[in-house]
């Protein structure tokens, strides 16, 4: 995306005013407001026609990848699988902004930034099943963290080592309004804002935490102020427009680059359906009363109108994208069902680097039962 390069001198976050900000609860920062309505005309213009077109299909591709590998969840083909409609602005607008050579540390809900990164849609399936075929991808990241708020330590870590190299290049993590009440992100963010090391954390603040809302998480006013105690710059950001998203993830990562440390986004989004494919009901903890102003500010209809509004998108120009990727994705499929299931021996010759003497013997044990 280019579109940022041709901004005008004001800069769409001033991260140094808000580094100690204790009372960080402004409005979050939009471009299109629900409505479709352009609230930011000089970030809005700084688009060519052609980012806002790039941005609608990587909405939809997110989308359709949603549907189709929930299609496989059903039918028995994924592991775990957490699901993203909703959440389309949010993650592309992020991890677009970006560049390949930043290293990603992604949590179990951000395969669709990990896929944008560098790996491929195979390799995330075959990373749901569990299968180490699923972590030897091209891109520059780690496999996707299980372990919720843990991703900001690696992101720190990796954050240290990118600075030691003398590295033009972020790491840049997420987590979710839960990650943020665990320990490991307090611990990755306070590391990161005392060595001044060049990480993004997102706070992806779709609501809830599985079942548990927001508001009984925690009694901070925003979730953004939480980095302000670590001496990072934070931010909200409505999480349902992708040009906000994009804009202030792009100049979050242009502070940090010119050695300013770390930074915070917190992008306020919702969680359209269940917490993963294990089969929550969110209808069991969501009204439809609470559930509907979120879908009436669906991140595709939002960018949708402004661009059928300019000649430049159709319904029928989206039912064929999207029949293009969900064939993508049926193909991808096949492709991980063609990879030989992985050994038990195998996996246990990965557990250590010099197996212990009854590792060993579990080895063998397995080894001789595989060869029959």
């Amino acid at each position: 995306m280019k579109g940022l390069w041709r901004m005008a001198n004001k800069p769409i976050v001033d991260f140094e005013a808000l580094k100690n900000n204790l009372s960080n609860v402004s409005k979050p920062i939009q471009v299109l407001n629900e409505k479709a309505e352009i609230t930011d005309q000089e970030v809005f213009d700084s688009f060519s026609d052609d980012d806002l077109v790039e941005f609608m299909k990587k909405m939809v591709w997110e989308r359709a990848l949603h549907e189709q590998t929930m299609n496989f969840s059903r039918q028995g083909r994924m592991g775990f699988y957490a699901p993203t409609e909703g959440e389309e602005a949010s993650e592309m607008g992020t991890v677009l902004a970006m560049k390949k050579n930043d290293y990603l540390l992604p949590a179990y809900r951000d395969v669709p930034q990990l896929i944008q990164h560098g790996a491929t849609v195979t390799q995330a399936y075959l990373w749901s099943r569990g299968h180490v075929a699923g972590n030897k991808f091209e891109a520059r990241s780690m496999m996707p963290q299980i372990i919720i708020g843990a991703a900001y330590d690696e992101a720190a870590g990796v954050a240290m080592g990118l600075k030691k190299n003398g590295e033009d290049a972020i790491a840049f993590t997420y987590t979710g309004d839960g990650g943020t009440s665990q320990g490991d992100s307090y611990e990755g963010m306070n590391f990161a804002g005392a060595f001044k090391v060049p990480a993004l954390f997102i706070v992806q603040n779709n609501g809830f935490a599985i079942s548990t809302p927001r508001a009984k998480q925690t009694a901070a006013p925003t979730l953004a102020q939480k980095a302000v105690a670590a001496g990072i710059p934070s931010v909200q950001v409505d999480g349902m427009d992708i040009l906000a998203c994009y804009a202030v993830a792009k100049a979050a990562r242009e502070y940090i680059t010119a050695g300013n440390g770390p930074v915070m986004i917190e992008t306020l989004t919702y969680r359209f359906g269940a917490h993963s494919s294990a089969g929550d009901d969110p209808k069991r903890y969501r009204t439809k009363a609470e559930e509907q102003p979120w879908f009436d500010k669906d991140p595709l209809i939002r960018l949708r109108k402004v661009l059928e509004d300019k000649g430049l998108w159709s319904e029928e120009q989206e039912d064929k994208l999207v029949d293009e990727y969900k064939a993508s994705f049926k193909e991808a499929i096949k492709e991980a069902d063609a990879v030989p299931e992985d050994k038990v021996s195998d996996m246990l010759k990965r557990t250590f680097e010099i197996p212990t003497p009854e590792m060993k013997k579990e080895i063998a044990k397995f080894e001789a039962k595989e060869s029959k």
